[in-house]
């Protein structure tokens, strides 16, 4: 049970980051026999869905590179990376009661939601950086992230949940940065705005 819950929590960080490239890697393990999913989830092992998966992967692998692009294209997956990792977390779970599923569906999905919102907030701290490097270095790391928790959670469940559970930690830490930093730019930019209107003012008098 503790494993499995491990693995859960893992595998939902990691959709929180790019879904399409936990379920490919979910799928591949399991084709590969590294990886015993349960029958609730067998789908996600199937060449078409294997397919599907590495399709989008490939998609927004270069989509999530592309500055401001990248903003929509999260905000949008928001509907697709937080309800397929309850999904996930509630296949995995079918042998346990009715109400366990739920929780680990629910459990799943806020953690999926965690890693995406903090995903999106350092995104939009990096975005209006001059150069695009940086948002493709952060975009590239975070597949890299994706892939490598996913198949580490699958082979050691606890401490892969422990990082998780730093990263959430340091996620609260960042958003919470992020949005005072965002404050403070837009309060100097309507100061700013607010002063040139003083003098456009004063000079039209």
């Amino acid at each position: 049970m503790q494993q499995l819950l491990a693995i859960v929590v893992g595998a939902s960080f990691a959709a929180g980051l790019n879904v399409y490239a936990t379920t490919l890697t979910l799928g591949l393990l399991a084709q590969a026999h590294a990886l015993q999913l349960p029958p609730a989830l067998h789908a996600v092992q199937t060449w078409p869905v294997i397919a599907a998966s590495g399709a989008l992967f490939t998609l927004e692998f270069v989509a999530d590179k592309i500055p401001v692009f990248d903003l929509l294209w999260n905000a949008l997956h928001t509907f697709v990376r937080v309800p397929v990792a309850a999904m996930l977390s509630y296949g995995a779970t079918q042998h346990l009661s009715p109400v366990a599923q739920i929780a680990a569906a629910a459990l799943g999905g806020l953690i999926a939601l965690a890693s995406h919102s903090g995903k999106t907030a350092i995104r939009a701290a990096v975005t209006p950086s001059p150069e695009p490097f940086s948002n493709m270095a952060l975009s590239f790391s975070e597949d890299v992230a994706a892939v490598s928790l996913t198949w580490f959670a699958t082979r050691h469940p606890v401490i892969a949940a422990i990082i998780v559970i730093i990263a959430l930690v340091l996620i609260v830490f960042a958003i919470r940065w992020v949005v005072r930093s965002l404050k403070r730019l837009f309060s100097r930019a309507r100061a700013r705005f607010q002063g040139d209107k003083r003098r456009s003012d004063w000079v039209n008098e």
